[in-house]
């Protein structure tokens, strides 16, 4: 049985972090695999109060403790433990899916993009699919401080026409155009991007790329 995009991506950082080693760098800033590795497991097992600093600035002294907490263990024992999901909310049938999925597909490639001559993935048609159903509403949220109307449209195999949908609505929209993935990682606020274009007035487009698309 296969499993789904958002445990196999789960794996794949595990076994990427393992091969790039605790000190690679990501695009995730200052943070080395290391750290991305105890970011991933204070969110995920620390829910119930160290995580709360992810969200809330008043408190990112208290995820910062609890990630150096994290941080000071073994690597190999450190990715281990991301590897297998514990039992919290995360793990409802749904929440998993919606909570994690773009979580690690964007932390994998933060890994992967970091290193030198990385190239860009070919992911199955259904991968795409699934990064494309969930990309459009993060996309409205990440794009909330662009203050541009903006459109994304997926552009895949040749045997079908490129699809759209309209992130924030108005007139003039700038278009980003790229598969699925690289949208993902755009509207993460990632610039290590392959073949995404953008069409629009060049004021809009220069307010979108430059805008905090952060969560």
């Amino acid at each position: 049985m296969t499993l789904p995009l958002h445990r196999r991506e789960r794996h794949a950082l595990c076994d990427t972090a393992l091969q790039v080693g605790p000190d690679a760098p990501t695009l995730c800033g200052t943070w080395t695999a290391r750290d991305l590795a105890a970011h991933l497991l204070v969110r995920e097992r620390g829910w119930w109060g160290p995580a709360a600093g992810i969200t809330l600035s008043r408190l990112e002294g208290v995820t910062e403790r609890a990630m150096a907490r994290a941080a000071s263990r073994p690597f190999p024992e450190l990715v281990e433990q991301v590897r297998e999901p514990a039992l919290t909310p995360y793990r409802i049938p749904g929440v998993e899916r919606l909570t994690n999925t773009l979580e690690y597909f964007v932390h994998h490639e933060d890994l992967r993009r970091a290193q030198p001559g990385w190239v860009p993935r070919e992911l199955t048609r259904e991968d795409e699919d699934e990064l494309w159903s969930l990309v459009k509403g993060s996309a409205k949220l990440s794009t909330r401080k662009a203050g541009v109307p903006v459109v994304a449209r997926r552009t895949v195999w040749d045997d079908l026409p490129p699809e759209s949908a309209t992130i924030r609505k108005g007139a003039d929209p700038v278009v980003v155009t790229g598969r699925p993935g690289e949208l993902v990682m755009f509207f993460f606020g990632r610039s290590e991007l392959h073949d995404v274009t953008f069409e629009g007035p060049p004021e809009a487009i220069a307010r979108l790329q430059g805008a905090d698309r952060g969560f």
